[in-house]
């Protein structure tokens, strides 16, 4: 069953590239790792009022959230759960897009969960029960989207700085942060703070995971390109596409993303971007 999607419009649509919405969604097994993306999300379960995450090391221990929540920018996979006939929905913000709507600074949720009433009080239980009575997909959406609408922090923009850092990490001929550096004209120190605040991760741990999404995408693209032998995906064209400095260093990267070879990767043929399921 594919995804309901909205995008919204200005000015939220420069800061969230989607709202979605799972409704009676089943997964292909009962826990997934969440790939890192350089964003955050808010993520709101419109069955029960619980979510959970969790731990790397053992599956049987999980930290438990209220109904709604908000995932930080993360520069590793974490663990989800994937209740059966989930109707789950969130905002999938863009890079640096998160932000004005916190009420802190982005990098404070960096490699977090918390629940959103930290953030935003009793208004976030509200917004969920609102949420749950709603009535259809475009109901929810625009309900979430006034509601963000509202909570934005005025003027509504990045700062220059932040924004020309973004442009340059999408950058495949990109060769160092350095050059990042003489883009914007900061200091390392300055473009560090203020990247962190507004982005969530520090330039290098963003910039790393910003390639891996890149090569993930590439990778996906070679499914399609591919017998049903499995044959290689072409691990030294897309290092050298992207940057990486040999065949070794891509499957390395590819590997601490995902706890997967891109081989293996291909494999489970994942039916959700950025999710891998966990069947053991």
């Amino acid at each position: 069953m594919p995804a309901h999607i909205h995008r919204p419009r200005p000015p939220l649509a420069d800061f969230v590239d989607c709202f979605w919405l799972w409704e009676g969604y089943t997964a292909p097994a009962p826990r997934e790792r969440a790939l890192p993306s350089g964003t955050l999300d808010i993520i709101i379960n419109l069955r029960e009022d619980c979510l959970r995450i969790f731990d790397h090391d053992d599956p049987a221990s999980f930290e438990r959230f209220p109904g709604i929540m908000i995932s930080g920018a993360h520069a590793g996979y974490f663990i989800i759960d994937t209740a059966p006939r989930a109707s789950v929905m969130g905002v999938h913000f863009r890079p640096g897009g998160a932000f004005p709507f916190l009420g802190v600074p982005a990098g404070d949720l960096e490699g977090r969960h918390a629940a959103l009433d930290a953030l935003w009080g009793a208004s976030a239980a509200r917004l969920r029960e609102r949420l749950v009575e709603a009535r259809g997909a475009l109901e929810r959406f625009s309900l979430l989207e006034d509601f963000l609408q509202a909570k934005a922090t005025l003027p509504l923009r990045r700062h220059d700085a932040v924004t020309l850092a973004l442009r340059a990490f999408e950058d495949p001929t990109l060769e160092s942060v350095a050059e990042v550096n003489a883009r914007t004209g900061l200091s390392p120190k300055r473009l560090i703070a203020l990247f962190h605040d507004e982005v969530g991760l520090g330039p290098k741990a963003f910039w790393r995971v910003r390639r891996f999404q890149a090569a993930l995408r590439r990778v996906e693209r070679g499914r399609g390109e591919r017998d049903s032998r499995l044959r290689p995906v072409g691990g030294a064209a897309v290092a050298a596409e992207l940057g990486y400095s040999d065949q070794a260093h891509f499957n390395r990267e590819f590997r601490a993303f995902t706890g997967l070879g891109p081989r293996a990767y291909l494999a489970l043929e994942v039916e959700r971007p950025n999710h891998v399921p966990l069947h053991g």
